[in-house]
């Protein structure tokens, strides 16, 4: 049977979501500002990155007063969710009523697939994979304490020789804890974001499952997107990696515009409302140096609308000049500058 359409509205729990193409939990980089810009270009749902059940437990002072934070506008486009992680139940229940009495999110996403070693080794992220037990017990929690939907972000195992454990306990969380959907990345913890998905066994999870999935992992522009999901039948396709300063790909997807490169006064622009925004979320001195992890993604769009160092064989290549004049300096505006000055355009003050 053909997919759906992306432009077509699906159901979440009952939820409402206007189109299939959504913004996917970025550790260390979805807050709010990320998340309003994919649904500016047209995402019909967005997920946080994750954030600590133990810190909202606890009540850390900056998780509540950066990472809870979310906007009004980001609703206009469809429901919001936020991702915890965790592997105490009672610590899960206790975050998850938290974020749903003061919060206000429509979803909690919890997440068993994030591969780095420094979470893994707390017994969250994929480590919950090889406890599935727990894994059933922290989704159980999170849907009691909160009385919210709950979904789960999984990989499909843990190492890459075979194994299916994410598989296996995608079914677990559906049948015993009454999660609501799965969020699907088809490579191993093993190999982070190397190799090939393996968007047959998607593709079978999907068969099985009387819960949507929604697939990640490998979504790098539209070509390979909608490859992908055609080959999986999902409910929705959730880019990640891809999306990194190309909030354009969610617009393409979604028919809004021609599958050509930003301008580089396109890029500008939208750079300049990512420097104000983030500016606005954390102040000029921290957004200075927060925003060092975001410079790059923006000059390789330059790089793209052929602004950059032309190599050998003519390609465009990034511009190392600029992007060792962004990451040397922690002020906003002589990025903004710097920016402008490489597009060749000069944007309102």
């Amino acid at each position: 049977m053909p997919s759906a359409p992306l432009t077509s509205s699906w159901t979440l729990a009952g939820l409402e979501i206007p189109n299939r193409v959504t913004l996917a939990p970025l550790a260390g980089i979805g807050n709010w500002v990320v998340r309003l810009q994919a649904k500016r270009y047209g995402a019909g749902y967005a997920v946080s990155e994750m954030v600590s059940s133990f810190a909202i437990h606890h009540k850390n002072d900056k998780t509540l007063r950066d990472l809870l934070k979310f906007k009004a506008e980001e609703r206009e486009g469809g429901p919001v969710a936020i991702q915890l992680f965790g592997q105490d139940p009672e610590v899960m229940r206790s975050a998850a009523a938290y974020v749903a009495e003061h919060v206000g999110v429509d979803v909690i996403d919890l997440n068993m697939g994030c591969p780095v070693p420094k979470v893994i080794k707390t017994g969250a992220g994929a480590a919950m994979l090889k406890d599935p037990d727990t894994a059933v017990a922290v989704a159980r929690a999170a849907k009691e304490g909160s009385g919210l939907p709950v979904t789960v972000k999984l990989r499909s195992s843990t190492k890459k020789d075979g194994e299916a454990d994410g598989y296996a306990l995608a079914s677990r969380l559906v049948d015993e804890a009454g999660v609501d959907a799965i969020g699907f990345h088809p490579r191993s913890a093993q190999v982070h974001h190397k190799g090939f998905p393996d968007y047959e066994l998607a593709a079978k999870l999907v068969q099985e499952l009387p819960v949507p999935v929604v697939l990640s992992g490998g979504l790098h522009d539209d070509a390979q997107t909608l490859a992908a999901y055609e080959q999986v039948g999902p409910a929705a396709v959730m880019l990640a990696r891809g999306a990194l300063g190309n909030p354009w790909l969610f617009s393409t997807l979604l028919g809004l515009r021609e599958d050509v490169p930003p301008t580089p006064a396109e890029v500008a622009d939208e750079l300049d409302w990512v420097l104000d925004r983030t500016t606005e979320h954390l102040g000029p001195e921290r957004a200075g140096r927060y925003l060092r992890k975001h410079y790059p993604w923006y000059v390789e769009r330059l790089a793209e609308a052929g602004v950059g160092t032309r190599a050998v064989d003519g390609r465009i290549l990034p511009d190392k000049r600029l992007q060792e004049a962004l990451q040397a300096t922690d002020d906003v505006e002589v990025a903004r500058a710097l920016v402008r000055d490489a597009a060749g355009t000069v944007l309102a003050a």
